[in-house]
């Protein structure tokens, strides 16, 4: 599948930014352009995500598979890849699959392992974007009101909302593949299939608000990646780089330039 993708530059070592699930490279966008200026950067849309195309398959070893053919098609031999929350899992995938074309890690907020369904948030999320009337809908505004009763944090359904866009004829679609989503969540909790260890620079950054990465989890992720160290961002949840994102930059930077 050939993945939707922006170049943020051309000159530096090439670094492949991956997000994390109902986002997009544009969730990234800041944090890519920052980037940018020490890296070539290419922020990517994983399948059934952002532009990229839609399909029933959705695994991480289809989406390592989606991510080698970029990076073959764009040219390069190996490139240092952030992946967060889902985008973590294919980047660990990529990396403990196929050594060869990753030469740093940085995996935000997840952890090499399997996870219980979380039916509080991602199956409620799901609900209600399924349930709002994409047919009836006049505004934004209207959506962000409706999805209230299934999403609690106002931040959560703002960025829910980035996937509603505007079909031809002047309504609404969401632009991500829902059906698919909903059908293969179950795999998404799932461990990388990767087996033999990944020997590279490896950075786990995780938030001290949020659960995603455990002291269990430690034992694991030496396991498969005995290079790793783990940084912990205070005051910030799952989406760090979104309330930290200075002292997650300055995090990234160091580790890419090998001060880490």
């Amino acid at each position: 599948m050939r993945l939707n993708y922006q170049k943020y530059s051309e000159s530096g070592a090439p670094l492949l930014v991956l997000h994390g699930l109902f986002g997009s490279l544009g969730n990234w966008g800041w944090h890519s352009k920052e980037l940018s200026q020490h890296h070539s950067v290419i922020g990517v849309d994983l399948r059934n995500h952002g532009n990229s195309p839609h399909d029933a398959e959705l695994s991480y070893p289809a989406m390592d598979s989606d991510v080698l053919q970029l990076i073959e098609n764009l040219g390069f031999a190996s490139v240092a890849i952030i992946g967060h929350s889902m985008g973590g899992k294919v980047a660990m995938e990529l990396a403990l699959q196929h050594h060869r074309v990753v030469d740093r890690l940085i995996v935000v907020d997840i952890a090499p392992v399997g996870y219980p369904e979380d039916t509080q948030t991602h199956q409620r999320v799901i609900a209600g974007m399924k349930a709002l009337d994409l047919v009836g809908l006049k505004t934004r505004d209207e959506a962000e009101t409706f999805l209230e009763d299934y999403i609690e944090e106002e931040a959560t359904r703002k960025f829910i909302l980035t996937n509603l866009a505007r079909d031809e004829g002047g309504g609404f679609r969401w632009r991500l593949n829902l059906e698919a989503i909903e059908k293969n969540y179950g795999k998404l909790r799932m461990k990388p299939t990767g087996e033999t260890s990944y020997q590279k620079p490896t950075l786990f950054i995780k938030g001290a608000l949020s659960s995603y990465i455990s002291s269990e989890d430690e034992e694991e992720i030496l396991r498969l990646f005995p290079e790793a160290k783990l940084k912990t961002i205070m005051q910030a949840g799952h989406w760090l780089h979104v309330d930290k994102p200075k002292v997650f930059q300055k995090i990234a930077l160091n580790f890419l330039a090998d001060k880490e």
